[in-house]
């Protein structure tokens, strides 16, 4: 039986990159003194998230003040802006090596990220990675409505999404790359997983 092709799934922030991207790319957009006020207008429903540290829900409420009512075309704009200062900044050199022998080898490379899919995938183009998994804002009529279009695409997410877009598991080797709890669940689905740390992978 010949080899199973390999597909490369990696984690971006504290992966690929050296930081996180949710937050400075939030900010680049609305700016902290609009995020923080509309947040607090709604007690009722922020200090349970904060209190129960419920991250995928923070990141739904501070998603909507942020975004909320934005033109989606002027959020792609933006999107590609902020990849091209992530790639010229932010980008961690032994994990690209990495990526870079993934595609030399001719493997599939996939981005799975809790980050925005609206910069990461003209990060991913910039990258040469054939596609990316992340977390989706939910549009109508061209207008960001403040919502998420599926859930938060963290833990067990990472798995359902990486899986939907596989389609037959089975057929493929996945090597997975990761660096923080929202990785685990795709690190222990994977072949071959690799927990990355400042310094360097470990496997």
């Amino acid at each position: 039986m010949s080899e199973l092709p390999t597909v490369a799934a990696f984690d971006v922030d504290g992966t690929i990159t050296t930081r996180d991207c949710v937050v400075p790319f939030m900010r680049r957009i609305a700016g902290a003194r609009r995020i923080v006020p509309r947040l607090g207008l709604r007690p009722d429903r922020l200090i349970p998230v904060v209190a129960g540290r419920d991250r995928d829900r923070l990141k739904a409420l501070a998603a909507a003040a942020a975004f909320r009512g934005r033109r989606y075309d002027d959020l792609c704009a933006a999107g590609a802006t902020f990849a091209d200062m992530v790639h010229e900044r932010w980008l961690r050199s032994d994990t690209l090596e990495i990526l870079q022998r993934h595609r030399d080898e001719g493997d599939r490379t996939v981005l799975v990220s809790a980050s925005f899919e609206v910069y990461l995938r003209p990060l991913a183009s910039l990258l040469g990675v054939d596609d990316v998994l992340a977390t989706r804002l939910d549009v109508r009529d061209g207008v960001v409505t403040g919502g998420l279009d599926g859930p938060n695409c963290r833990g067990p997410e990472k798995v359902v999404r990486l899986h939907e877009w596989l389609g037959d598991r089975s057929a493929v080797r996945v090597v997975a790359y990761g660096d923080s709890a929202g990785d685990r669940e795709m690190l222990a689905d994977a072949d071959e997983a690799h927990w990355v740390t400042r310094d360097g992978t470990a496997a």
